[in-house]
């Protein structure tokens, strides 16, 4: 009985680490790192403590983010690097690069559903 609850377990366990999703694997990332630390205590699950109907989901960003429907990842660069309203710009505070992580991150979350 005990190797055949171990045998199960072993079973569950190899398959879970072995259909990992690539994009969860992402969500791990500097990106993920980045939001969590910066962005999150405004933004947490993609939502907006300050003005809700802002949020970080795909159909608030395609109405208040100007040209994401042409250009998403950089509408939302833009608005990281520049801020607007109550939000702050961060081009003094994150590196290019970060920025363009944590903008990916954000685009990959708003096309999944937050």
């Amino acid at each position: 009985m005990r190797r055949l609850v171990l045998v199960l377990l072993l079973a569950i366990a190899l398959f879970n680490f072995t259909f990992i999703s690539p994009a969860f694997a992402s969500e791990i990332s500097t990106g993920a790192k980045i939001f969590s630390a910066h962005c999150a205590s405004c933004h947490i699950g993609g939502g907006n403590i300050l003005i809700s109907e802002k949020t970080l989901k795909k159909e608030a960003m395609e109405e208040y983010l100007e040209n994401y429907n042409t250009d998403s990842i950089g509408a939302i660069i833009y608005q990281l690097q520049y801020g607007k309203n109550a939000m702050p710009a961060f081009k003094s505070k994150l590196s290019e690069q970060e920025i363009v992580e944590v903008a990916t991150y954000v685009f990959q979350k708003a096309e999944t559903g937050w």
